[in-house]
Parts: C-alpha cells; sequence; structure tokens
C-alpha cells in the first residue's frame, strides 16, 4: 500500500510540475501582458482587447521568435503622389562606390495633397548598381527601392529622403506596448498607412533594453547593449546603454531609441570585425538595418537569407555593404526570421526562419516612413 501511495505521490509530483513548466513558458514566451509606459505622462497608447493570433498560434509562432531569442529563444496613398512598382524579374550584380545620384528617380509630384513641409524632393538612388524595383515621391518623402546580388544573397535597399525626420516613425504591435504582443510586419504596415516598413528591434523577446517611440519612454532598464537613438534633428546617436540613460536620451531630444545592435558603421568607418555575431546566431543571416547617409536622408536595408537562393549576410559583409552605399551611420535591427520589408503594402523580400517557412514572422514593433505627424 506504501509503494502504491508513493507512486501516486510521484505522479501528482510530476504533474504539478509540468503543469507550472508550462504555464511558465506560456507566461514568459506567449500570454500578452500590457505594460504602461515609463513616464504616463509621454504617452497615451491604450490596450486594445483583442489579440489577433490564438495561443495555440502563438505558440507555433515563437518557435523561431527572433534572432536574439534564437540564441537563448495598404497601399498608402497620403496625397496625390507619384510612384512605380513591379518586381524585377532579372537581378543586376551591383558595383560598388559611394556617389549619391538622382538620375534614376522619378520626378515629385507638383499637386500631392501631402503638404506638411516645404521642401520639394526628388527620389534619389544610393549607388551604381543594383535594379531599380519600385519608387514612389510626394512633396515631402521620396523613395527609391533596389534589389541588388551580393554575397550570394538577395539584398533590398530603400533610398529615403524626408522633409523632416518626423516623417520617419515607429509603430507596436495592436497599439501596445508589453510582452508577448506581435503582429506582423505587413499588417502593422497597413494600420498605420505606412508607404515603406521594416522590422525594428523585436523588444518583446527581451525584459531589458532601452524603448523610445515617437518621443514617448516605454522601458528605461538597460540590456548593456549599444542603443541606436534617433534625435529630433534626423540623426545618429549611439550610446551604451547604463552609461546614458533612457531618461536622459529623452531630454536631450531622442525620438527613437532602439536596443539590439550591434553598430555596424560609426563615422563612416566599419564597427564590427569579420568575427563578430549577434549572439549565438549563425554566421550568415536574414538581417535588417538602418543606415544614416546625411541630413534627413536614410537607408532601409533587408537581406533575405537561410535559402538555397540566397545565403545570408554576416553582420561583417552586411556594414560593408552599407559602406559601399556611401552610409556614414548605420544600426543592426532584428534579423533572422523577422527580417521583413514592406513598400505600398507588398512584402518585397521572402522572410524565412531556418529556410523552411517564407511566411511572415510576428514581431513586436516596425520602424516606416509614412504621413506627417500632428
Amino acid at each position: 500500500m506504501k509503494r502504491l501511495n508513493t507512486k501516486k505521490a510521484g505522479l501528482l509530483y510530476g504533474l504539478v510540475l509540468f503543469s507550472y513548466t508550462s504555464y511558465a513558458l506560456l507566461d514568459t514566451f506567449v500570454i500578452p501582458h500590457p505594460m504602461k509606459t515609463v513616464l504616463a505622462e509621454s504617452a497615451n497608447i491604450e490596450a486594445t482587447s483583442g489579440i489577433k493570433e490564438s495561443i495555440e498560434a502563438k505558440i507555433n509562432e515563437k518557435l523561431g521568435l527572433s534572432e536574439s531569442a534564437e540564441t537563448s529563444l495598404t497601399e498608402n496613398t497620403n496625397g496625390n503622389s507619384s510612384y512605380s512598382t513591379g518586381q524585377s524579374t532579372s537581378e543586376a550584380e551591383n558595383s560598388s562606390g559611394s556617389a549619391v545620384s538622382s538620375s534614376e528617380a522619378n520626378d515629385t509630384s507638383e499637386n500631392s495633397a501631402n503638404t506638411g513641409g516645404s521642401t520639394n524632393l526628388t527620389a534619389s538612388s544610393t549607388v551604381e548598381g543594383g535594379t531599380v524595383i519600385g519608387s514612389y515621391s510626394d512633396s515631402n518623402v521620396s523613395i527609391t527601392l533596389k534589389e541588388y546580388r551580393e554575397y550570394d544573397s538577395a539584398i533590398y535597399v530603400a533610398d529615403v529622403t524626408v522633409s523632416d525626420v518626423s516623417y520617419l516613425k515607429t509603430a507596436l504591435a495592436s497599439n501596445t506596448y508589453g510582452r508577448n504582443i506581435t503582429d506582423t510586419t505587413s499588417d502593422m504596415a497597413s494600420e498605420n498607412n505606412a508607404i515603406l516598413a521594416i522590422n525594428g528591434d523585436y523588444y518583446g523577446a527581451r525584459q531589458s533594453g532601452y524603448v523610445i517611440r515617437n518621443g514617448s519612454l516605454y522601458r528605461n532598464s538597460s540590456g548593456n547593449r549599444d542603443a541606436l537613438a534617433i534625435m529630433k534633428n534626423g540623426e545618429f546617436r549611439f550610446v551604451t546603454e547604463g552609461e546614458t540613460s533612457a531618461e536622459t536620451l529623452l531630454e536631450n531630444g531622442a525620438l527613437q531609441v532602439f536596443s539590439f545592435g550591434p553598430v555596424l558603421l560609426q563615422d563612416g568607418s566599419i564597427s564590427v570585425t569579420e568575427n563578430e555575431e549577434v549572439g549565438m546566431a549563425m554566421a550568415s543571416n536574414p538581417r535588417t538595418a538602418i543606415g544614416y547617409l546625411g541630413k534627413n536622408h536614410y537607408v532601409f536595408v533587408v537581406s533575405d537569407g537561410r535559402t538555397s537562393e540566397s545565403a545570408g549576410l554576416s553582420l561583417y559583409e552586411l556594414a560593408s555593404f552599407m559602406k559601399n552605399l556611401g552610409v556614414v551611420d548605420a544600426y543592426n535591427l532584428d534579423g533572422g526570421g523577422s527580417s521583413t520589408m514592406v513598400f505600398k503594402g507588398k512584402i518585397i523580400n521572402t522572410p524565412t526562419t531556418n529556410g523552411h517557412s517564407s511566411e511572415e514572422r510576428a514581431v513586436s514593433d516596425i520602424l516606416y516612413i509614412g504621413g506627417k505627424q500632428s
């Protein structure tokens, strides 16, 4: 009888332990946790009541998570704009160089309803080589989208010029800051009428690292990373978390702060070594990065990877490629299965996780180009 009771007790203990472990995993990686901003007066984000994915879908979705977690876990026509799209059927080899040119760009529309600024822009092209696969222009935003073939990989580059940095925005999944709240880059782009969007730093995959979005401070705990601050004057500023507080960055005029990294280029010099990597991630990955060329002039870069068609880039290769584009400062965002670029409602690249799935991964946030903030 005692042996039988001991066996039952063991089974009960095992059941309790399994239940607790399962709940802990769901709570950490699946169950949504909306949170308040660090500075409540600096944001007015309303928690939405419906999270699109079911718990089961989220479990499958989280099997990949983000590049950082892998190592341990509609068309916008804002104004009467002119643009052209269409996926090229051929790939041109990239010839390196650093001269900025506008010879391949469309003319700016003279009758745009988007007149938030006084600067008339002309869509530009970053560098010789590559194939133009899309463009957009209005009185405040110009974008030239190119596809390159380098390092046995497909690389997509959006050359962006804006009249004011307020056109460079961020958005959170479900317009809610918190843990395990995710959506696809394309859905978030559509909900925010984004002309162009890329995935952000997937802040929700970590419980530390500064988060400032559109001038609101959401998280001030240090992740001991080199963070990117995009300032009110449009310039990039790299800081080491812990050495400069998030509150100080906000006071000094930071509009966006991303915590992922590493820094790829600083003042025109490559900041990563040939063997440097994000945690224990594979050496060649899909990548997402943003670069600064000059006043209100940026590039969004996304590369495919982990497939037979596109090997992916190392951090050093990504930095070298962006340097050849003439980029002065560049920062690595979340990559791997998260890497996604959306232009005018269309997914431009081929998002993939471990080469097995070509579907988008749901992420916490995006960086996008849209209409001027009020």
